[in-house]
């Protein structure tokens, strides 16, 4: 089939790769050049966190969230990008004082799932056995089956792949005005197409309903004092910082989670709590180097949760929320059993 998707960031690539496998012909829209720089998944870390999602997402989410940690590493072997996707589990931490909030935290996750008993207690040895370089703390927990895919690179490969696809013709820089069932109007043009599929994100807010975005805030920072190996997270009654690892002790900070479409700079009060709380997780950070300091939205819809809107000829998919990476092969594989593919 001769296929139209409108909007190629993460789920728009995730749908790309899938529809390729399958043999179709692609023609890609976006706003943005093909390099994604200004794409909420070039900003997300990355984390595939289906059990921490628990305390706050709906259990749609824990379910889309396992399918697509099992989806995520041959997506990736078929653009060669293997050693991007990684699943050793994740620790959850805290202050002493803090402890409360961690085990009420947990106690959540366990009261929501039957899988969440796999999740581990652990003290200050249990701790070194699994990241040394957290001997600080004497309190944490382990969750087996969660992880990360290196966002970046993920990214910047399917770029490449894309790019150098003989079934693929991508319209960088060009704004859709509108998506309708099998055409696509961009510069007082219609082109008609067999399928088309509209994954713009918040750029589809004049077409789908109740959409908005939520800003989050990430610091990438050169550490080469800390060697922590999985994602980590520090709870806080205030806020919930993350810690996720990647190539050449560069992790990635976040996240902050605010009510607004603002993509300014980040704010002193996120990059204050953000570099304090990660000072506070391991010392090695205070001379890291801040090389990178991010802001971003989320699209998302009234309930948080994500949407398939299946039409003839057309397929809509939006509201991913801060689930981005967790979700995004899950939905996309159901978008298409439910519409191209029945």
């Amino acid at each position: 089939m001769n296929i139209a998707i409108a909007g190629v960031g993460l789920v728009g690539r995730v749908l790309a790769l899938n529809l390729l496998q399958e043999g179709h012909t692609l023609t890609l829209f976006d706003e943005d050049q093909a390099n994604g720089e200004k794409a909420a998944g070039m900003t997300a870390a990355g984390m595939l966190a289906a059990f921490a999602e628990l305390e706050t997402a709906e259990s749609v989410i824990f379910k889309h969230g396992k399918r697509s940690i099992e989806l995520w590493l041959p997506l990736l072997k078929s653009i060669g990008l293997e050693d991007a996707y990684q699943l050793e589990g994740s620790i959850i931490t805290a202050h002493p004082q803090d402890y409360s909030e961690l085990d009420h935290f947990i106690a959540t996750l366990k009261s929501k799932v039957e899988e969440a008993k796999d999740i581990q207690l652990l003290d200050r040895t249990g701790i070194i056995a699994l990241e040394p370089d957290l001997e600080q703390h004497n309190k944490a927990f382990y969750i087996p089956h969660e992880g990360q895919v290196d966002a970046q690179r993920f990214m910047q490969r399917s770029t490449e792949y894309l790019l150098n696809h003989q079934n693929v013709t991508w319209h960088q820089e060009t704004k859709v005005d509108s998506v309708s069932e099998g055409a696509i109007s961009f510069n007082n043009t219609t082109e008609k197409f067999d399928w088309v599929f509209d994954s713009r994100g918040l750029g589809a807010n004049e077409q789908v309903k109740n959409l908005r975005g939520v800003r989050g805030e990430v610091l990438w920072l050169d550490a080469p004092e800390v060697n922590i190996k999985r994602p980590t997270r520090m709870l806080h009654p205030r806020y919930k910082i993350y810690i996720v690892p990647r190539q050449n002790n560069r992790y990635v900070i976040g996240a902050t989670e605010i009510e607004s479409e603002d993509r300014s700079e980040v704010s002193v009060r996120s990059s204050l709590e953000l570099l304090s709380a990660v000072y506070s997780m391991h010392t090695g950070f205070a001379e890291a180097r801040i090389v990178k300091m991010l802001t971003n939205c989320r699209p998302t819809l009234k309930d948080n949760l994500p949407n398939i809107e299946q039409g003839e000829k057309l397929t809509r998919i939006n509201g991913l929320y801060r689930h981005g990476y967790l979700l995004a092969p899950a939905i996309v594989e159901k978008a298409l059993n439910e519409g191209i593919n029945t």
